[in-house]
């Protein structure tokens, strides 16, 4: 099985569609935009300090070297 991802720019495909997963060909699955989660992002503000990039670089070159 292959998983694909479409952008419906024509309601009436839909329909066309439904024929198809009727016709047991294809299947349907609505799925829900990450965008549109009950997530209260705000609530996350501030959650991490500043830093500045030398000290995220630092960071990230002694991840890298632990795991190489």
């Amino acid at each position: 099985m292959r998983t694909v991802t479409i952008d419906i720019i024509n309601e009436r495909v839909l329909g066309l569609l439904k024929g198809l997963e009727k016709l047991m060909l294809i299947r349907l699955r609505d799925e829900v935009d990450p965008l549109d989660s009950d997530v209260d992002w705000q609530s996350f503000k501030g959650a991490m300090g500043k830093q500045s990039i030398d000290s995220v670089d630092e960071s990230l070159e002694q991840l890298r070297s632990d795991w190489s």
